[in-house]
């Protein structure tokens, strides 16, 4: 029995082994849900715009500061005597302390509080705005990169198919049945489908590009990938069902709500910070040089109230009067910029299913039919070759046309999420 002996090149097997280059790392591939999760735990803008509400939520604390208490020490009278010939240096020195403290009156403080809670919820709301706007630039760029990938894969497939057509004409070609003229026109037109995968391929690439600067992601673009569902539903809901859900959603809306409850507790700021606010005070003295030596240290207390004849907070009480009206009505125009968002979209939704219905039930079949049927008889040389040039280029056209169709949909459904406030279709 003969034996084999590999002992010699096992060390070069190693080394061959550690010099390989290490496998790829697999593509990861997102979905709508993982790609909105990654934005909000990652994007810059967003996490700096909720660092504002923080700071406002700060601005709280601040709004609620009792006055500090004012505390004054002297000395005076400070004089070098002297009595039968013995100096007494600082014999007549007198001492005052002084502790004052101002009282605000009429619910200030409550009053700055509660303005700065405010301040806070439209910080937030306002915040919320700008995530739904990032949300939708996210969402289109989604489906931006969906449709690239369609378009590509239509674009191969296309190609394989013109593949298979010249290898046929070819066989024609060498049977005596095609001239070399029309299998050159064949052969040439292939250059058409290249581009159409090369500017494909950029698109998808370009789209990628943009979506991990949204992600704040640096994962190379080879091994990045996004999946979903690319197609489209033809239910849609009645128009005042969006209608409400989005006066009940809209931040924006919110936010311009608040502002009107803010500015009434502004006014009523202004009309308490009118009012006057006594200072308390009380002292403490001590008069080494008083001819009573049973009166050299007084006690004394204090109430100092300002007349406010003039400067009553006349032009703050008007100007949050005012603020109150300028908010009421930029309310109104938000209110009616919410309808006009929501009706706009809606029939964009609605254009985009009246036109994808036909090319789903009809349109699609009927030039997949006429391709084939063409392509059939070409081959068999009954159909001439601008009939079966014609016939592919209308099926390449419908299909296309209705990629597009699709991404047209699913970016104006976009549209009516970000008009709505949240998502009412996926």
């Amino acid at each position: 029995m003969k034996q084999i002996f590999f002992l010699p090149f096992a060390p070069a097997m190693a080394i061959l082994l550690m010099l390989a280059p290490a496998p790829c790392r697999g593509q990861q591939s997102l979905t709508w849900d993982q790609a909105k999760a990654r934005f909000e735990a990652a994007n810059p803008a967003l996490k700096a715009d909720a660092l504002s509400v923080d700071e406002m939520k700060a601005a709280e604390v601040t709004a609620y500061l009792r006055p500090n208490p004012q505390f004054t020490l002297g000395a005076d009278g400070n004089q070098i005597a002297s009595h039968g010939g013995v100096w007494q240096p600082l014999s007549g020195t007198d001492v005052q302390s002084n502790f004052s403290y101002l009282h605000e009156r009429d619910r200030k403080r409550e009053l700055r509080l509660e303005s700065a809670k405010e301040g806070t919820q439209i910080s937030a709301s306002q915040h919320a705005d700008l995530e739904r706007n990032l949300l939708f630039d996210l969402r289109a760029m989604f489906v931006q990169t969906l449709q690239a990938k369609e378009t590509l894969n239509l674009a191969k497939a296309d190609l394989a198919y013109y593949d298979n057509i010249i290898q046929i004409s070819r066989d024609r070609f060498r049977a005596g049945d095609l001239a070399q003229i029309d299998l050159d026109r064949i052969e040439l037109l292939r250059v058409q489908y290249e581009s159409e995968i090369q500017a494909a391929t950029v698109a998808l690439r370009t789209s990628k590009i943009e979506l991990l600067q949204l992600l704040n992601d640096r994962t190379p673009v080879e091994q990045f990938d996004v999946t979903g569902v690319f197609d489209f539903s033809d239910e849609l809901k009645p128009l005042e069902d969006f209608r409400q859900i989005a006066l009940d959603e809209r931040p924006d809306l919110r936010a311009a709500l608040q502002a009107i409850q803010q500015a009434n507790t502004n006014h009523k700021l202004a009309i308490a910070n009118g009012s006057t606010d006594p200072t308390y005070s009380a002292w403490y003295t001590w008069n080494a040089s008083n001819n009573n030596p049973n009166a050299t240290q007084t006690l004394g207390v204090s109430v100092s109230v300002p007349l406010r004849i003039f400067d009553r907070n006349q032009g703050e009480k008007q100007r949050t009067q005012i603020d109150i009206g300028r908010n009421q009505q930029l309310t109104e125009a938000t209110r009616a910029q919410v309808f006009s968002d929501v009706d706009s979209a809606y029939a964009q939704v609605e254009s985009n299913i009246a036109l994808l219905k036909p090319y789903k039930a009809q349109y699609n079949g009927q030039a997949l039919r006429v391709r084939d049927t063409v392509t059939y008889s070409y081959e068999h040389g009954g159909a001439s070759l601008m009939d079966f040039l014609n016939a592919q280029s209308d099926y390449r056209a419908v299909r296309l046309a209705y990629v597009q169709l699709i991404g047209s949909y699913l970016t104006a459904a976009g549209q009516l999420n970000l008009a709505v406030g949240r998502e009412v279709i996926q």
